[in-house]
């Protein structure tokens, strides 16, 4: 069984047990969350909808945390314009328990 989930304006495709990096919640670590499901594929079938009536996903938060740095640099030629920028996208890490239809 997998389901399609929503979150953090992303969408992800989980079974039960998956390990996954989504935007950071607003979540503290140890805690249940709820995902918005947009499919679910099992045995009977397939169900679709947004989000599917009765269905959702549950899952711990494992982490917070942030990614690795990313750096930005601007530069504009014969200018002398150089801006060095670095970016760490902060994230959640969750572990999926169940996929509820």
């Amino acid at each position: 069984m997998y389901a399609i989930i929503a979150t953090g304006g992303k969408q992800y495709k989980v079974e039960s047990g998956m390990k996954l990096e989504v935007e950071k919640l607003e979540a503290n670590v140890g805690d249940t969350v709820k995902f918005d499901v947009l499919l679910v594929s099992d045995d009977a079938g397939v169900a679709t909808g947004n989000p599917v009536a009765g269905a959702y996903a549950e899952a711990e938060v494992l982490a917070q945390g942030k990614g690795k740095k990313l750096i930005v640099f601007k530069y504009k030629a014969k200018k002398n314009e150089r801006k060095r920028q670095g970016h760490r996208q902060p994230f959640t890490k969750v572990l999926i328990k169940s996929i509820v239809k």
